[in-house]
């Protein structure tokens, strides 16, 4: 494990006004930087988790189990053992992890794989001197189970649910009497929204290749988004020390949650090493992908809103019902976002969560508001329209600049200048009433939802070295799933030291190098980048003694250092190298401020009369999420969460037969994912924003701030343009054409 030894260590526990980052003498920061390590992606240099090449080298593949509910009665390896190239059978029913780690989690994952508890399960795996050996030699594996009835039905099971405890965001939170306010309300709902299980569908499959040490240590080269973490996991899992396991993750073809654990393949590929002696590599086919490592849970959420005439909320509840295997306590935060969005006295936001034999729920692109923002949003729109009132409107007046809930105020906060903005971008005001607008055999229509995503800091370090050619490195175990880090921790370092970006080199990925909190739930740049900002800090203050000066009056750019009439190379003050560690953790700000992103969603569609077919005809997001550390890439992230939210709006739905709970359209040909015809020109823009409780660089997350509300706008528009309300996700065609008007 790293030591941290002599750090520049920072707790938020006070607003921290002054950030290096406001000067811009270097002009790094905010500026639309390509990606550095994008020539290696583009050109195969970079080496992905499936792409590490050893002496020796075994491969393996994994073997799912075909029962959904039941045990392993025997495993019958001689059957196998003698195919051409196959080295052994391996399978550990005590070790082995039954489902894959939760984001951010310590302790093992739930261990043990006789019992089988879903369809897909992994119980052994094969391994060979090549991947189609081994391959071929799993799928004929002959394997033996005692079935077990299951539970395959949510609805059967509903009796069953129960109140998880609290995590993310309580399982049940009450204040006043929803019920009560419900009836005195002039003007209230009651409706209901479902949508599906998903599945983060990262390009990257899962993959680990392990690796043991003469020491008896091993090196995992691994697909995950939190290495430091998932050391712990894996190490746990095996019964090994912390120290003697080591996770190498540089390079991550997408992630979306689906990585922020370790899976199955790991541990499996570890105990097949020990076994046979060699490196082995275990990459899941796509299929495994998608029924052995996590879904997000699909949800049925009750919504009743009640306002007065003005539309002021007297009351808010969103009762959830969520899902996840039989003894597993993480349950989708459908009302996390709900919490802090809207002013409300009266307040219901409960989470009941129902035992099912499926894959594992899990962590997925903005857990809890991708979801949700949907149900809440869509029952917004609908408010509005039962007052006839604008639905921009209707949200500016409950916004609030206090948490409805806390009573604390929140750390920045610009909603409603997100909706003005995008309103007067989008062209807001021609919208007609639903069905009025026809061009042709198609309806059109737009609509809008509010977007806000909770903000986090977790507890991060990184290294920055000086060296003597006035090049500097930057050690971390972040990680980058392509979100950028590379570049942004780059940007930092150049902007604090004066070094250009070019001369900066990144290690990352690495649990060798300093812990860190990983890339996930949006925290990644204001974690690990404020551990290197402090690092830096540390470094200019050397820079500044080595010079003679005060580090007030020290300029640092393209390289020099500036100061006492004098210019000095970087490189010669700092002699034979300087290095510092930078530590971030949070404190006492996020308990006396409520900290999140905010924006807006503005849509678009056109439905065709005849067909039924929606297509997403323009689409425009506006964000506010403190400082904007690369243009680039922060457009970038709201473009994909965009995306998503187009899918989950009108294609995405993992299928669960009722009979196994088997997932039918397990691969990306059948789970409909949106392509490029399906996604218009998109556009973003960012409120300009500082939060100075959030971290010292004012920055906040944004990967998931552009999906949080996106489905719900998809959704209204869809209304605005036919009349037609959908409540039960994908909006698929067979749900819109019987109240699209009748043919002419």
């Amino acid at each position: 494990m790293f030591g941290l030894g002599t750090t520049n260590s920072l707790t938020m526990d006070k607003p921290h006004p002054f950030s290096l980052l406001d000067t811009g003498v270097q002009g790094a920061i905010s500026r639309p930087f390509d990606r550095i390590d994008g020539p290696k992606k583009v050109s195969g240099a970079a080496t992905y988790a499936a792409e590490y090449e050893f002496d020796n080298l075994a491969y393996g593949f994994l073997v799912s189990a075909r029962i959904g509910a039941g045990k392993v009665v025997s495993i019958d390896a001689d059957a196998v053992r003698s195919l051409p190239g196959i080295i052994d059978v391996v399978w550990d029913f005590d070790r082995f992890i039954r489902v894959a780690g939760q984001g951010g989690d310590t302790k093992a994952p739930t261990q043990g794989v006789q019992e089988i508890t879903f369809f897909g399960e992994i119980v052994a795996i094969v391994v060979a001197e090549s991947y189609e050996a081994a391959r071929d030699a799993a799928l004929q594996l002959p394997v033996t189970y005692e079935r077990d009835q299951g539970v395959f039905d949510q609805m059967a099971n509903r009796d069953e649910a129960y109140t998880p405890p609290d995590a993310a965001t309580p399982g049940r939170f009450a204040k006043g009497d929803v019920g009560e306010a419900v009836a005195q309300a002039p003007v209230a709902i009651d409706v209901t929204y479902k949508t599906p299980s998903q599945n983060s569908a990262a390009m990257e499959p899962h993959a680990s290749t392990a690796v043991w040490e003469e020491d008896g240590s091993l090196t995992l080269y691994g697909a995950y988004q939190m290495p430091t973490s998932d050391a712990s996991q894996l190490a746990k899992s095996l019964g090994l020390s912390a120290r003697k396991v080591r996770i190498i993750s540089r390079y991550i073809g997408g992630g979306f949650g689906s990585k922020l654990g370790i899976a199955p393949e790991s541990v499996a590929a570890a105990i097949a090493a020990k076994q046979v002696g060699r490196p082995v590599k275990a990459v899941m086919a796509r299929q495994q992908v998608f029924e052995a490592t996590v879904r997000r849970s699909n949800t049925e959420q009750r919504l009743r809103l009640a306002a007065n005439a003005d539309g002021r909320l007297t009351a808010i509840a969103q009762e959830s019902y969520v899902s996840n295997q039989p003894g597993e306590d993480y349950f989708e935060p459908v009302g996390i976002g709900t919490h802090m969005i809207y002013a409300g006295e009266n307040r219901l936001i409960s989470h009941l969560q129902i035992p099912v034999n499926y894959v594992l729920s899990g962590s997925m692109r903005a857990p809890g508001e991708a979801v949700g923002m949907i149900g809440l949003e869509c029952a917004m729109d609908e408010l509005a329209e039962k007052l006839r009132m604008d639905p921009i409107a209707l949200r500016k007046v409950n916004d609030t600049s206090a948490d409805p809930e806390k009573g604390v105020p929140f750390s920045s906060r610009s909603l409603t200048s997100a909706l003005d903005e995008g309103a007067r971008r989008f062209g807001w005001n021609m919208r007609g009433e639903p069905g009025a607008r026809r061009e042709g055999e198609w309806l059109v229509g737009i609509g809008m939802a509010a977007a806000v995503r909770g903000n986090m800091l977790m507890e991060s370090s990184a290294k920055v070295e000086i060296h003597p050619d006035g090049s500097a490195t930057v050690c971390s175990a972040m990680t980058d799933i392509g979100t950028g880090s590379y570049t942004i921790l780059a940007q930092i370092a150049s902007e604090i030291l004066g070094i250009p970006v070019p001369h900066i080199t990144l290690a990352l990925g690495d649990t060798n190098a300093p812990p860190a909190a990983g890339s996930g739930g949006s925290w990644g740049a204001g974690s690990s980048g404020s551990a290197v900002y402090l690092a830096c800090e540390m470094l200019k203050d050397d820079l500044a003694k080595a010079m003679g000066v005060t580090a007030d009056v020290l300029t640092l750019k393209d390289g020099m250092a500036i100061g006492a009439n004098r210019s000095v190379a970087i490189g010669e003050l700092a002699g034979k190298g300087l290095e510092a560690i930078g530590h971030i953790k949070p404190g006492k700000q996020e308990k006396e401020t409520t900290q999140a992103s905010f924006g807006a969603h503005f849509v678009e569609v056109g439905v065709n009369v005849v067909t039924g077919e929606i297509r997403v005809r323009r689409m425009l997001g506006v964000f506010a999420a403190g400082r904007v550390l690369n243009a680039k890439t922060a457009r970038s992230q709201c473009l994909g969460g965009m995306t998503f939210g187009i899918g989950a709006a009108l294609t995405e739905e993992l299928y669960h037969d009722i009979r196994d709970g088997k997932i039918v359209n397990r691969d990306l040909a059948e789970y409909h994912v949106p392509v490029n015809a399906d996604v218009p020109q998109l556009e973003v823009h960012f409120l300009q924003e500082r939060d100075i409780h959030a971290n010292p660089i004012h920055a906040k997350g944004i990967g998931e701030l552009g999906i949080s509300g996106a489905a719900a706008a998809v959704a209204n528009a869809v209304y605005n343009a036919t009349g037609v309300r959908v409540r039960e996700f994908p909006i698929t065609l067979d749900k819109l054409l019987p109240g699209l008007p009748a043919l002419e």
